[in-house]
């Protein structure tokens, strides 16, 4: 009577019809293809894991494994757990299959008859998925006809594989490496015997607590004849943990949510270096831990490959800030001195000044349309007449004034445009301060127009993920960015403000500029080598001021050591000059700084008399200085009121007419503004100057010719 009431119930259940199986069932290799891991790798250029990212906040399902991958130890436990007869049977286990009817039957509780191949159909048709109330017979009799059609199809090795691969386990778990990852911090092939149990375990309860999960674990051991021991603060230990937290490696987080493709394969490589870029994070916080107390938070790292501008390092932010999210690289700060290095390009490459030309640092008032802009230098401090190399060289704010307002309107918005600074307002918006760094800037986009001096003059956008490489195209004059380049790789031209030993000191060839914007709200160094271009943001997010920090005390240190370890048993070698540049040396007749040699564009080359020994007379104009602002009293002769033009010998020339041969020129001035050219005698122009005369007229309005008063010294 025993054994017919079981046979009486399965023939019950197989008296229904089973109903043809549902559309067909995917491939193995489908399945395999079509899983979707919500965690992406992001690799160096090299393969070495750097950033895993997480891109789907509704499932955390991790990588395929494969079988030969597996733990043999979680095999067992599942096999032993949930179909004991599965490497036998054809995709139903009849026998359990009665046991369970007569179950039902008599109302009785019983294993269920459910093999690994049946839970698979549900998992893998949404159709035959287990509803909340259980399976009707209709659906179970439906499941049995697609395992079938699995087995029918599938090994036995795929089937297993694919079902650890695909089950939930608890909560948002997806797969048998995300359970491993997340609850044993582990890979699935490394489960031993007891964590296996309680995978398993998980299988028949998901969301138990963890005295349950314990409890059926042990039973699972037991049946396995291993021991139970330690199991129950396992569990407790492993159900604890937070499912959400970040995985692997988490060196480029900035970098991987620019670079990582949602439809990629779970591991992308970049172009980034393992090496380089764990340098830069290490780097980054140890200065920031530096200048704890000096309200300082955030920081950023770039370096470009100078040949493909290809990122080789990206660190968006320091790790522990308030701000860790913000991209450094790419938002947008003010970079101070960082652009007087295209002032001077640009001043260089239309022959207005040349590196030996004196520039007058003294003070000064610009009018504006928001009144007078007195622009000072970091040191509040003036150097006299300096040369435009030492300059740009010890960043001197007033001359690199001077020398913008030398160049033609807008000229230098629209070459700074030209190299991808992708500046927010109008020419006009910024005025004479844009020399000095008052646009808005990213880190990416400054260190990519470096690049282009570091490329003589050739301009390529950054070859960042999903981009279209284009072919570069030339922006800047290559003798004149060799000048530039000369400059910011000359020690000796940066001493008078930064010292001879400072963090901008190199072993090889590096051209190097800091910036720092107002109120000390960000500090810049961005500089390159013979291979690299590397920049550097100290600051706050929040644009929040810093206590005495600059860029050569807080940038720098970290573009220094990095720019180092780049090229650690590889000298960074100088680059060739271009064949047109002359080298000329040079001596002031009045010892304003000692002789040298000098780069020159061909035809700005100073006269050998005006250069030699013993000359008493300057290149160029010595009075007005450019900017220069004369103010006309009513009430006093206008015969006293003459301005005298001083300078070295030549022809003068205000506003296009003549006025005279000489070093010393006196005029009587017309309100107005007014440009002032000095000619040699060759014909080329030494030196051009913009002045404004304001107030009551002092003299008649001059006739076309000979109506200017003039006189020659000599």
């Amino acid at each position: 009577m025993k054994g017919l009431l079981p046979a009486l119930a399965l023939a019950a259940v197989l008296s229904l019809p089973i109903p043809a199986a549902r559309a067909a069932l995917p491939s193995f290799e489908a399945v395999k293809a079509a899983h979707r891991v919500s965690d992406l790798t992001l690799l160096d250029r090299h393969g070495t894991p750097l950033q895993t990212l997480r891109l789907d906040d509704g499932v955390r399902r991790l990588r395929w494994v494969p079988l030969h991958e597996l733990s043999p130890a979680l095999l067992q436990a599942v096999v032993m757990s949930e179909d004991r007869s599965f490497w036998s049977h054809g995709g139903v286990d009849w026998a359990a299959a009665a046991r369970s009817a007569w179950g039902r039957l008599l109302n009785e509780r019983t294993r269920g008859a459910s093999t690994l191949t049946m839970q698979l159909a549900g998992l893998l048709d949404e159709g035959l998925a287990r509803p909340a109330g259980g399976r009707s017979a209709w659906q179970k009799l439906g499941q049995v006809a697609a395992a079938q059609q699995l087995e029918a199809r599938w090994s036995k090795a795929q089937i297993i594989e694919a079902y650890l691969n695909s089950v939930p386990w608890r909560g948002e778990l997806v797969g048998i490496e995300a359970l491993a990852q997340m609850l044993f911090a582990k890979h699935a092939s490394g489960l031993d015997a007891q964590e296996a149990a309680i995978a398993a375990a998980l299988l028949r309860a998901p969301n138990a607590d963890a005295g349950r999960v314990a409890r059926r674990a042990c039973a699972i051991l037991q049946t396995l004849q291993q021991r139970c021991e330690g199991v129950q603060a396992l569990a407790l230990q492993a159900l604890a943990r937070r499912p959400g937290m970040p995985l692997g490696e988490q060196l480029a987080p900035h970098f991987a949510r620019l670079a990582l493709r949602r439809d990629g394969p779970p591991e992308q490589r970049s172009t980034l270096e393992a090496r380089v870029q764990r340098q830069a994070v290490r780097l980054l916080q140890a200065q920031l831990a530096e200048l704890q107390g000096r309200a300082v938070e955030d920081g950023a790292v770039l370096v470009l490959d100078n040949a493909s501008g290809a990122p080789v390092a990206w660190v968006g932010a320091h790790g522990a800030s308030a701000a860790a999210e913000v991209d450094g690289v790419r938002a947008p700060r003010q970079p101070g001195s960082a652009l007087k290095p295209f002032v001077y390009e640009l001043a260089f490459e239309q022959r207005l000044i040349t590196p030996a030309s004196l520039l007058d640092d003294a003070p000064t008032g610009i009018a504006t349309a928001d009144g007078v802009y007195r622009p000072q230098n970091y040191d509040r401090r003036f150097k006299g007449r300096v040369s435009a190399r030492t300059a740009l060289g010890a960043s001197l704010n007033i001359p690199a004034v001077r020398v913008g307002r030398m160049l033609p309107p807008d000229a230098l918005h629209h070459r700074l445009r030209e190299l991808g600074l992708a500046l927010a307002e109008p020419a006009g918006w910024y005025g004479a301060s844009l020399a000095l760094g008052s646009g808005d800037v990213t880190l990416l986009a400054l260190a990519n127009a470096y690049r282009a001096l570091a490329n003589q003059g050739l301009y390529s956008a950054p070859a960042l993920p999903g981009s279209t490489p284009a072919a570069p195209r030339r922006v800047m004059d290559p003798g004149a960015v060799h000048q530039v380049v000369d400059i910011l790789a000359d020690n000796n031209a940066r001493v008078r403000t930064f010292g001879l030993d400072s963090a901008l000191r190199t072993r090889g060839f590096a051209a190097v500029k800091t910036g720092t914007s107002k109120d000390m709200r960000d500090n810049w160094c961005v500089g390159f080598t013979e291979r690299y271009t590397v920049a550097v943001w100290i600051g706050n997010a929040s644009g929040a001021p810093m206590h005495a920090v600059s860029g050569v005390s807080g940038a720098a240190p970290v573009w220094h050591a990095l720019v180092q370890a780049l090229h650690e048993g590889e000298p960074s070698r100088p680059p060739r000059p271009p064949p047109t540049l002359v080298l000329a040396p040079l001596r002031y007749a009045g010892a304003e700084e000692p002789p040298r040699p000098e780069w020159f564009l061909p035809g700005t080359e100073p006269p050998a008399a005006l250069v030699a020994r013993g000359d008493r007379s300057l290149p160029g104009i010595r009075s007005p200085l450019d900017g220069a602002i004369f103010a006309l009293d009513p009430d006093m002769p206008p015969a006293v009121q003459r301005i005298t033009f001083e300078g070295s010998r030549g022809q003068w020339l205000l506003d296009g007419r003549r006025l005279g041969h000489g070093e010393r020129i006196r005029w009587a001035p017309w309100p107005g503004r007014h440009e002032l050219r000095l000619v040699d005698e060759g014909g080329r122009e030494v030196e051009r100057v913009r002045f404004e005369v304001r107030g009551a007229v002092a003299a008649k309005r001059p006739g076309p010719r000979g109506a200017l008063s003039a006189d020659a010294a000599r």
